[in-house]
């Protein structure tokens, strides 16, 4: 027999597996409120538009309850997890210490190229800004805060984040809805910018940290005015 067959690590490393694909092809319909906040899950339904069995898609909801991204009730089926506002009470002040701490340890850390690489975002996020354009201002508001998670490399962090961040993503967009929260989110991404740029860690922690919570105002305030 050739050893090379038999060699520890020496099998093909096989591909995602099926549910994993459909867990994250759910996440992305919950980000995008197609599957909204609330609403029952059509197993069934799913399971045909996905070409699968019900089994890879129990298995997949599975996931998505373990993330928090949807609830499972016996006898009555899945549903999208709708957070309330005890829910965001808890879970902000929690991310904002996560990012703030990122934020500190990325102050610490950022070299010329971490830095042009934050410029270049922040440059985006100016652009959107000014163009109005909350979707756009989003996605470069994610990527700014992806990339110092990056420059912390802290793989605590990253992961403790990440996880916060899916249930997170469950508003999606809504603060950016209140008037003025855009220039005020870009304002306090340039203070977190100028804290990291004068390697002051304490500063950068403290201004993410403000800013975490300061989106979590702003969806209170866009609650009271509907």
């Amino acid at each position: 027999m050739n050893a090379r067959n038999t060699a520890p690590g020496s099998h093909a490393i096989s591909r995602t597996a099926l549910y994993e694909e459909v867990a994250e092809r759910l996440r992305i319909s919950i980000f995008a409120h197609e599957l909204a906040p609330g609403s029952w899950i059509d197993e069934q339904m799913l399971a045909d538009r996905f070409g699968i069995s019900r089994t890879p898609m129990r298995e997949a909801l599975k996931v998505l309850a373990s993330e928090g991204l949807v609830i499972l009730k016996p006898r009555r089926g899945c549903y999208v997890t709708e957070l309330s506002d005890t829910d965001l009470d808890q879970i902000f002040p929690v991310i904002a210490l996560l990012e703030g701490r990122a934020a500190f340890e990325a102050a610490q850390k950022a070299n010329t190229s971490d830095l042009a690489e934050l410029d270049r975002i922040h440059a985006d996020l100016e652009r959107h800004a000014a163009g109005n354009d909350a979707n756009h201002f989003f996605e470069a508001n994610d990527a700014f805060h992806t990339a110092l998670q990056e420059i912390a490399d802290n793989r605590w962090l990253k992961q403790l984040i990440g996880d916060a961040r899916k249930v997170i993503k469950l508003t999606r967009r809504q603060s950016l809805e209140v008037d003025g929260r855009v220039d005020q989110s870009l304002a306090e991404h340039r203070q977190v910018m100028a804290a990291i740029k004068r390697r002051d860690p304490n500063e950068a922690a403290r201004a993410m940290h403000d800013h975490l919570l300061s989106g979590r105002a702003a969806l209170s305030e866009l609650k009271k005015s509907k």
